[in-house]
């Protein structure tokens, strides 16, 4: 079990970091409103009502006052107060105001005992807040203010617009400098300017925000990670299905997402007087395939492989590129089955998703075991023995598998824990990907059968397994991942043929009819422009190959190779590149050329 305590005083770190922006604020600007700043992933926010817009500028002189606030070492202290009282206290903080009413209504978790809220001091600035944080101020690390942005009040567009303030906090400064680093690489890699400068999707206003466009160059490797996905399914025994866009609102009554995943889904729309919806999910559509007719424990494990486009509510303001998107293709299946088959099953899918990471390049991953929150009922169906059953068999399955794994309470689905795999990309930095989720519930719920051995009729578990989670997001991932330079079975295009000139066109031509012929994805670039000019486009697009023809190649019938890394191979036989371009789309290598 990988140690996460580490990440755990990380967070606390930061959330006290977010504190001490707040105070700085507060200190600097007597008149703003305070609303909330949590640690994130990657540092800390704080959200705030200027009474003017703030400049990017004035941060340093916000961090500034952080600084001196840290060298004083103020402690951190904790107290409660009665809601009435944090009323009083508050009472010229309104989103602090609106947050106490929704604790006192139940309708946000209590902060701190019952009938009170839990706050922290520091020096003498006050906050609600659970915790936990640091002794003192002098202990929140090194840290960096990054960015202005515009964020609505909880999330929704009818709400005020807010300044949130981002930064973050390492514990030294190599790996704050670091992290630095990563911002500025990761422009450069940020996957919505290099999806429009490679030409690879589009989103656009006149269709809806969150709904990407692939162009045909997108296209090309979204079917190429498909096409890959549908051949490793089919090894490991999975039939492929077909659903349809919508379902009737009962359906996922049955299934509890009515319940419990509502505010994601889109409001329903009636048809011939009954009530349907876009799907969120595959999952009930697969599970009616199975109930179409009579199972034996024979036909067992049943698994059902689907990439099917789903529709979910994604905030406006939560919107990012392919990263967070309000159509989404999951690469899904589902795999009913006896409780005798799970570890099998399981260790089957772990055994696919090693396998896809590694075609991605994506070396570095470990698994979040997902559990449910106790105190959290609401969130989840009510059965603690079933729970602590099937988060047993997880934590049973991650040994066997010998997988490096965190716990992490609250993360479960409500039907049920998870293995989340969290991977790193070139950068260093960490995605959510793969899942597979285990449901000792809807089995019985849906009243599901099969008959055993016995004669006796049993409700089968159900593995829910996302390859990759999305393949929008998945592309976002790989697009950064790589600097859109994509190994060769991935590139959009992944040979260009530049004739040096007219004469060698028609040569060129019988070339690119070849290479199609082989399945090989080529483009040919017949303009007037000189032949650096030509290459250096294709360069810039990440072509993986330039096939450069002149006199000499089409007197000996040879071709030239350059690699988009500037590696020159002359008059070499065209069968010979044909097989190496075939063995690299074979074998997933992400090199452009083998010794």
């Amino acid at each position: 079990m990988k140690n996460n305590n580490e990440n755990l005083d990380l967070k606390k770190m930061r959330h006290s970091t977010a504190h001490l922006l707040a105070y700085a604020v507060k200190r600097l600007y007597p008149q703003v409103k305070l609303a909330i700043g949590p640690a994130t992933d990657n540092g800390f926010y704080y959200d705030f009502e200027f009474t003017k817009p703030l400049r990017q500028e004035e941060l340093k002189k916000i961090e500034r006052e952080m600084k001196k606030l840290k060298k004083d070492a103020l402690p951190f202290e904790r107290s409660w107060l009665s809601i009435a009282k944090a009323k009083k206290l508050f009472a010229k903080e309104p989103y602090k105001l609106e947050i106490i009413k929704e604790i006192s209504k139940g309708k946000r978790a209590n902060l701190g005992k019952k009938n009170e809220v839990s706050l922290y001091k520091l020096g003498d600035f006050v906050d609600l807040c659970k915790g936990p944080h640091v002794e003192n101020s002098s202990q929140v690390g090194k840290f960096k203010l990054l960015s202005i942005a515009g964020a609505y009040w909880q999330g929704n567009e009818k709400n005020k617009m807010l300044t949130r303030i981002y930064g973050t906090a390492f514990p030294t400064k190599e790996k704050l400098d670091h992290y630095l680093w990563q911002i500025e690489e990761a422009k450069k890699r940020d996957h919505r300017i290099l999806g429009k400068k490679l030409d690879l999707f589009v989103i656009d206003e006149n269709i809806g925000k969150g709904l990407p466009l692939f162009t045909p160059k997108g296209e090309a490797i979204r079917r190429a990670i498909l096409n890959y996905e549908y051949q490793l399914e089919e090894e490991y025994g999975f039939s492929h299905v077909a659903c349809p866009h919508i379902g009737r609102t009962k359906m996922y009554e049955k299934t509890g997402h009515w319940q419990h995943y509502r505010d994601v889904m889109y409001a329903p729309f009636s048809i011939d007087g009954d009530e349907y919806v876009v799907k969120p999910m595959n999952c009930p559509h697969h599970y009616m395939i199975y109930a179409s007719r009579p199972r034996s424990y024979r036909d067992l494990p049943f698994r059902l492989a689907e990439a099917g486009t789903c529709y979910r509510y994604e905030k406006s303001g939560e919107l990012s590129g392919l990263f967070r998107v309000r159509s989404l293709t999951i690469d899904d299946a589902h795999i009913l089955m006896t409780e005798e088959q799970i570890e099998e099953e399981f260790s089957r899918c772990i055994a696919m998703i090693d396998k896809v990471f590694q075609s991605f390049n994506l070396k570095d991953y470990y698994v979040r075991l997902s559990l449910p929150d106790p105190s959290d009922a609401v969130k989840y169906i009510a059965n603690d023995d079933v729970w602590q059953k099937a988060g047993d068999k997880l934590r049973q399955i991650v040994k066997k598998n010998h997988l490096e794994y965190v716990e992490a309470k609250g993360e479960a689905s409500f039907y049920g824990p998870k293995l989340d795999y969290m991977v790193k990309d070139s950068l260093g930095r960490e995605w959510q990907m793969s899942t597979l989720q285990l449901d000792l519930f809807m089995g019985k719920r849906l009243n599901l059968k099969y008959v055993d051995k016995d004669g006796r009729e049993r409700n089968p578990v159900i593995l829910h397994r996302g390859l990759t989670g999305s393949i929008e997001r998945t592309m976002g991932i790989l697009i950064e991942h790589f600097g859109g330079a994509f190994p060769v079975w991935l590139a959009p295009i992944q040979v260009m043929v530049i004739p040096v000139s007219d004469q060698a066109n028609k040569y060129s031509q019988e070339i690119v009819k070849k290479l199609k012929g082989k399945g090989i994805r080529v483009d040919i670039d017949l303009s007037d422009i000189r032949m650096q000019k030509k290459i250096l486009f294709a360069q810039e697009q990440k072509v993986p190959y330039m096939i450069i023809i002149g006199r000499k190649e089409m007197a000996e019938k040879k071709i030239s190779v350059r690699t988009r890394e500037n590696k020159q191979f002359n008059l070499i036989k065209l069968d010979k590149f044909i097989s190496l371009v075939l063995k690299l789309n074979s074998s997933k290598n992400v090199n452009l050329w083998y010794n």
